[in-house]
């Protein structure tokens, strides 16, 4: 699986890898079925100094995954009800990360609409909670190696994105951490739906 994203992808700056992200796969693989989708929006989030950042603070038990090695999933729990998927980056022990907040699917329809049932399917993806509900993605996978090969889990190469069309914003929903945070543009979002579909995975 040559395509699987390498560590040194996840080895830059947050900010970088969240733009790199755009336009790649997400690829889920559990009990024989393969499910995939291209991500759509991302969501910088770049050490203790980030007052947005879960490790504002320091390190705990639930932000732990963030203080390791790059290519690594961070799943943490949110709202009592809803698991949110970030790949760390940067230097081991700099707790910095990329939330994954929307992916457009492309494979493993049927099983992502079983997944997402009533929802219509231009609804099934398009959030951070709503993707990992779709992917069958919890906190089993929290820690996981995103560039172990053909795992559980993984990032491929997808398609790539023109730079006009993709938007830098500001991350949503982080007032609480003031200025300059909450106004920094770490939001990267795909403004046009990508007209080229990857190849089916094996």
């Amino acid at each position: 699986m040559s395509s699987i994203l390498p560590r040194a992808f996840y080895e830059r700056p947050v900010v970088e890898v969240a733009r790199s992200l755009i336009g790649k796969r997400l690829v889920r693989r559990m009990d024989g079925d393969i499910l995939a989708g291209i991500i759509l929006e991302t969501e910088a989030y770049d050490g203790e100094q980030d007052q947005a950042c879960h490790a504002h603070s320091g390190k705990t038990r639930r932000n732990a995954a963030m203080y390791g090695p790059a290519g690594h999933a961070y799943i943490y729990f949110t709202y009592g009800m809803h698991w949110l998927l970030n790949c760390v980056t940067g230097p081991e022990e700099y707790p910095a990360a990329v939330l994954i907040r929307a992916l457009t699917p492309v494979q493993g329809l049927e099983l992502i609409a079983r997944n997402r049932q009533p929802i219509a399917p231009a609804h099934w993806c398009d959030g951070p909670a709503k993707l990992t509900r779709a992917f069958s993605i919890n906190g089993e996978l929290n820690g996981y190696d995103l560039c172990r090969g053909a795992g559980e889990l993984s990032i491929m190469d997808g398609i790539p994105i023109p730079t006009e069309d993709v938007q830098a914003t500001p991350r949503i929903g982080i007032n609480y951490a003031g200025e300059p945070w909450k106004s920094m543009p770490w939001r990267f979002v795909c403004t046009t739906r990508p007209d080229e579909t990857p190849a089916i995975i094996n």
